[in-house]
């Protein structure tokens, strides 16, 4: 977190419908977020899916300061919207971090180790761990 100078941006997670993921926020380092608004910029702007992605995660979007002590103080209103009051997850994404209320991470965690989906597997081929 030192290349951001600990400036965070938080919003709401969203889903493959462009609508808020419950239970989910997203935690951004500020150039990475930089970055996500580059490239929603550069959308057609009529786009209606692009339309409601700017609402929910560029409408939600709040900057935020780590502390010292490596602590964010999230805004009440995305503290709602996820439900989360004391037990979370925080689930590093790459360029972005996932916290998770903890009941809805289990819930999630559970149907996707149950799950069959193979839509888009494809695409992994070619990554070697």
């Amino acid at each position: 977190m030192e290349s951001c100078d600990r400036q965070l941006i938080v919003t709401v997670a969203v889903n493959e419908h462009c609508v808020g993921e419950s239970g989910c926020l997203w935690l951004y380092p500020l150039p990475e977020w930089d970055k996500v608004e580059q490239a929603i910029l550069k959308k057609p702007t009529l786009n209606k899916m692009l339309t409601k992605l700017k609402r929910f995660l560029i409408g939600n979007a709040t900057e935020c300061e780590m502390d010292a002590q490596g602590r964010v103080l999230l805004p009440e209103k995305l503290r709602t919207f996820a439900g989360m009051d004391k037990k979370i997850m925080l689930v590093g994404q790459l360029n972005k971090f996932e916290i998770w209320n903890e009941e809805a991470w289990n819930a999630k965690e559970a149907e996707w180790m149950n799950s069959d989906d193979t839509e888009g597997l494809e695409e992994l081929g070619s990554l070697s761990f």
